[in-house]
């Protein structure tokens, strides 16, 4: 039988990754499911384009390695302090109790307890990637039930150390009692860990700062691959895992300033051997093996799902958050993440686990990495049909003895009594206005009534909410927290509730300001434009300008919506692959003797419709800003564009080539 071409493997492999990504970007499921998907069908079990290849599943142990490190990467102790109650008191809890539970299950069933212990470390863990890439998309990732998820996914990913530290020493004999080989390898961890961070600190930092003198990336990239993978040939020489070196590397570049430097530069390295490991795992998938299993496969998959998110839930509502968060937090993480998949290919590689074993939980866990983007997409509205189907639904205003509220009309509602909603009270408070708000902060609401403040516990993107603290009777609605999903379904129930009523919205950025317009939106506040422009009025005011010309300034600003503003250059920064497209910015075009623009006027041009407008042209080092359409454009002169990329690119072709 002749040796398998490798070169002919990876053509295989490219060609089958990039058609099935690209389909499954197009209907939203993760790149993860793509790849072992890839891996099923060409491999051995599956089409049989690709025996089983040794060069393969090398390769893929080295994107194990880089996908530890860049987790590594995002660890630092600021971070970690910030989200200290959430990381060791839901993630702790939540790790241990649905470990604990799955292993006693695994041993009574008759696994072994090296078997169990694969098992349930791996069946604890949620999808980073995957969790914190949707919710950043849904624009939930700052919300309360976002922050608890990122916590418990941080204790999470910290768990990793200790697993990696004891899975090489399940899957040898031991010659001497297995808690002696426990502390040995726990001590000799603990030792290797200090001499990583030891190095990091007196001897990669100043490396890194003298590279990054030099001004080369190409060095700096061949840097950061170094270290990667020292570390994780230390830590196998030490007898540990290279998993495990490669994250504590990543933990010890992370307290630096170069932590995003350096993933930038292992990104493309980690994407694509990330997806070479996944193809790997995905190749062990014996479909041969499921009608067998299949009972067993969907058992597991609900009841691990069900409990995994009882579990959150139950522990977030024990530590005194709203019903309705905590299932929300439950149902994000309920899924199996990519963690799981690298422990059960150890456990397989160290004989802890049987194929049939092996086969079922490989099955649970890509099937539940498939639900996993609509459990996260339809949280709300799953979280909502639970309480609802359990009678335990977020208390109405008609239940909370509030009397006032059935009289009182001209009163402007508040949706979010955080620090933004309490200053926006306060205004209104000192000047007689009335106002009502809701919040989903039970703390905030106790406190708020205790003071005497008309605030109910609510969500705001309820119409019956709306309807009951007396949408029909307002004078307007303020938004005031920072988040476009639940502002945009506000505003879509403002419209069947109450269409003419002045709505107020508060954004982070530009992003959505458009969008929010076409809902229904009287008015947008980006906090980072008004931040700029509010700086900018105290400079001008500080040069010697007449206050009316400055309140003139901004007033004129405010009213073309920012535009001045919103026209900003972004630099050389590489915008991901996974990232939404960029908004609109400036672009600078040098136009030289010859091109097709020279001697034809803007109007001739008529750049405006291909979506670009023409912001200035600086010609022989003089400015001028807002050309008029019979502007003659000479050679030399520079354009400053403003447009979407795409459209910056078509126009940069008329101007150059006609």
């Amino acid at each position: 039988m002749p040796q398998p071409n490798l070169l002919q493997d990876i053509i295989i492999l490219l060609v089958t990754s990039v058609v099935v990504i690209a389909l499954f970007r197009r209907i939203h499921l993760p790149a993860v499911l793509g790849y072992l998907c890839v891996g099923m069908a060409v491999g051995p079990h599956g089409l049989g384009w690709i025996a089983e290849s040794e060069h393969i599943h090398a390769l893929g142990e080295f994107g194990m390695v880089f996908l530890l490190f860049t987790i590594g990467l995002e660890f630092s102790r600021p971070w970690l302090w910030s989200f200290k109650n959430t990381v060791l008191g839901l993630g702790g809890g939540q790790v241990l109790l649905t470990a604990g539970v799955i292993f006693a299950i695994a041993v009574t069933m008759g696994a072994s307890p090296e078997a169990a212990f694969v098992i349930s470390s791996a069946l604890a863990m949620s999808s980073t990637a995957i969790a914190i890439k949707q919710l950043a998309e849904q624009q939930e990732l700052h919300t309360r039930h976002g922050r608890h998820a990122v916590g418990i996914l941080l204790f999470q990913d910290l768990a990793v150390i200790p697993i990696l530290l004891i899975l090489p020493i399940l899957g040898r004999a031991h010659q001497q009692p297995l808690i002696q080989d426990l502390a040995l390898v726990l001590g000799k961890g603990l030792i290797t860990f200090l001499i990583i961070i030891g190095v990091g600190r007196w001897v990669l930092r100043p490396v890194f700062h003298e590279i990054a003198k030099s001004r080369s990336p190409e060095l700096f990239m061949l840097t950061a691959l170094m270290v990667t993978l020292l570390a994780a040939w230390g830590t196998f020489q030490a007898g540990l895992s290279l998993a495990l070196g490669a994250l504590m590397a990543g933990i010890m570049l992370g307290e630096t300033e170069f932590r995003h430097q350096i993933g930038a530069e292992l990104r493309p390295f980690r994407d694509l051997l990330m997806g070479l490991f996944f193809i790997a795992i995905g190749m062990y998938f014996d479909p041969h093996a499921l009608p067998s299993t299949w009972p067993w496969v969907l058992a597991s998959l609900l009841a691990l799902m069900l409990f995994k998110a009882a579990v959150i839930a139950g522990l977030m509502a024990i530590m005194g958050n709203a019903l309705q968060e905590s299932l929300r937090t439950g149902l994000i993480l309920a899924h199996i993440g990519e963690f799981g998949l690298v422990l059960f290919s150890l456990g397989l590689s160290l004989n802890l686990l049987d194929q049939t074993v092996f086969q079922t939980v490989l099955a649970t866990t890509i099937l539940s990495m498939a639900l996993t983007p609509l459990l996260i997409a339809h949280n709300g509205t799953l979280a909502e049909g639970i309480l609802a189907w359990t009678r335990a639904s977020q208390p109405k205003v008609e239940d909370i003895p509030d009397e006032s509220l059935k009289d009182v009309s001209d009163h402007t509602i508040i949706c979010g009594y955080g620090r933004v909603g309490q200053h926006v009270a306060r205004i209104l408070d000192e000047e007689g206005l009335p106002f009502a708000a809701l919040d989903l902060d039970p703390l905030h609401v106790r406190q708020a009534r205790e003071a005497g403040d008309m605030v109910l516990y609510g969500d705001a993107t309820r119409r019956d909410m709306l309807s009951a603290i007396g949408i029909h009777r307002a004078r307007a609605l303020v938004i005031t927290f920072a988040d476009i999903t639940a502002a945009l379904k506000i505003l879509e129930n403002l419209r069947a509730l109450h269409a003419n009523l002045p709505v107020l919205v508060r954004t982070h950025d530009e992003t959505y300001l458009e969008t929010l317009f076409q809902e229904g939106a009287t008015e947008v506040f980006p906090e980072t434009l008004e931040e700029s422009l509010l700086l900018s009025s105290y400079l001008l005011l500080l040069l010697g300008f007449p206050l009316e010309d400055v309140l003139k300034r901004m007033k004129e600003v405010r009213e073309s919506r920012y535009d001045l503003l919103r026209s900003i250059f972004h630099g050389t920064e590489p915008l991901a692959l996974d990232q939404p497209p960029r908004r609109a910015k400036l672009h600078t075009l040098i136009l030289p003797q010859g091109a097709y623009a020279v001697g034809r006027t803007l109007k001739e041009l008529n750049l405006e419709a291909m979506g670009i407008k023409v912001t200035a042209v600086r010609r022989s080092g003089i400015h001028a800003p807002a050309p008029l359409p019979h502007t003659l454009i000479q050679a030399e002169d520079i354009l400053i564009l403003y447009g979407a990329p795409e459209a910056l690119e078509q126009a940069e072709v008329k101007l150059l080539k006609g």
